[in-house]
């Protein structure tokens, strides 16, 4: 990143900015603006453009249940797939090296944002008849499907 300096003259333009168009952002897909994972199906993307956001996200989360259930070999799904190939104890998915407390502490953080998740946002969207998200709301959770997925290719899994 840039000095203070160049940080605050990006705040100073985007709070004088005639229009939209003067924005640097201008023109860009939200997905490009918040770094949505790019291996998401397309389908996440049409929905989502197409107002579709609870759909949008569901899709996501089936996506990276899906890669998870694959890399595996386990044919289990949602909160029971995540909680057993993510355990800090006997892991099928290492996502560290399990040396030490830190490195044990992740697997199992990460063991539960996984299968919270999948819990959280992915099921209630693939339950409900009626379920709606907002934009800015299905954003966060394909930011949120993109970090997973990141992690597992940091790890080497993907």
């Amino acid at each position: 990143m840039g000095t203070t300096l160049d940080t605050f003259e990006a705040i100073v333009r985007r709070t004088t900015a005639s229009s939209q168009s003067d924005l640097p952002e201008a023109g860009l897909h939200p997905f490009d603006l918040r770094n949505i994972h790019t291996k998401l199906p397309p389908k996440v993307k049409r929905l989502f453009d197409d107002g579709h956001c609870a759909e949008a996200t569901f899709e996501a989360f089936k996506f990276v249940d899906k890669i998870v259930q694959k890399i595996a070999g386990v044919d289990e799904s949602g909160y029971k797939l995540m909680m057993q190939v993510f355990s800090e104890d006997s892991p099928i998915l290492r996502l560290t090296d399990l040396t030490n407390t830190s490195e044990k502490d992740e697997q199992r953080g990460y063991r539960f944002i996984f299968s919270g998740a999948m819990m959280a946002i992915r099921n209630p969207r693939g339950h409900e008849v009626e379920a709606t998200d907002d934009p800015d709301v299905c954003l966060d959770h394909l930011a949120l499907a993109s970090l997973l997925l990141r992690r597992l290719e940091q790890s080497g899994l993907v």
